[in-house]
């Protein structure tokens, strides 16, 4: 199976036209098989009772990171859907509501990065030596994000940046209200947007099926709500965390 297709450009040079949409498939069966298998896994340990979420609470997600996680989220899957649907055959007038949401995307990302870098601590989120020992030691509790979560913030990082950075590249290229349609660059350069776009995209669906797989499991349904209402609870919190790597301030 080819990761690429081609074209010949008007010089009659082979050059990338994109990424090759059957390797969608392939992911999406790759994904299905490592939820199915840790799902198995799991289910043949034996785990403790769930805490309870009553009693105090703690602050585990401000306001404003809510709203950038569900803002994200919502512009990631309408890209994803007006990006893909027309690549399966399910055509509709997709452009405009596809660089719209990446615009969206866009200024989202670059908010979170601003705040991230100013009014929060980037250590919280950073791969540590100490980290990979957890899934040695079940012992181990992590500060306010685990190794899994470490890991999976900077996949979904590194992927939207490129996804981004292509998508804003081919969106100087078409019609906007702004300005008007340009073949300002060299056709193999353009092909090398489209296979990374495509490529990048790829592996978002990959990533986001595994994260609504993990957010939706019973035992880290409380994750999933705090990033809902924004608090754990204290029982939560000494069950899976570490207080001494991790002290949130009692939520209001």
């Amino acid at each position: 199976m080819d990761i690429a297709t081609y074209k010949n450009d008007v010089w009659g040079r082979e050059v990338f036209l994109g990424v090759s949409w059957d390797l969608l498939w392939v992911v999406v069966a790759a994904a299905f098989v490592v939820i199915v298998v840790h799902a198995l896994v799991y289910a043949a340990r034996k785990r403790a009772a769930n805490p309870s979420s009553e009693g105090k609470r703690v602050t585990r997600h401000e306001k404003p990171d809510r709203i950038f996680h569900w803002l994200m989220a919502a512009s990631v899957l309408v890209l994803l859907v007006t990006g893909i649907f027309p690549k399966i055959g399910i055509e509709f007038g997709w452009l405009t509501i596809h660089w719209v949401a990446g615009l969206v995307l866009t200024g989202a990302v670059v908010f979170h990065v601003v705040r991230a870098m100013f009014w929060q601590s980037t250590k919280e989120i950073m791969i540590s030596a100490s980290d990979l020992s957890e899934p040695f030691d079940e012992s181990k509790k992590p500060g306010k994000y685990s190794l899994a979560q470490k890991s999976m913030h900077g996949a979904v990082t590194v992927v939207s940046l490129v996804v981004i950075a292509t998508g804003l590249v081919m969106f100087a290229m078409i019609d906007t209200p702004w300005w008007d349609r340009t073949n300002a660059l060299e056709e193999s350069t353009l092909g090398w947007m489209f296979l990374l776009h495509g490529l990048s995209t790829l592996a978002l669906v990959g990533l986001i099926a595994l994260h609504i797989y993990f957010g939706l499991r019973p035992e880290k349904l409380f994750y999933t709500r705090s990033m809902i209402k924004g608090w754990i609870s204290e029982e939560e919190l000494k069950a899976h965390h570490d207080p001494e790597r991790w002290a949130p301030k009692e939520s209001a």
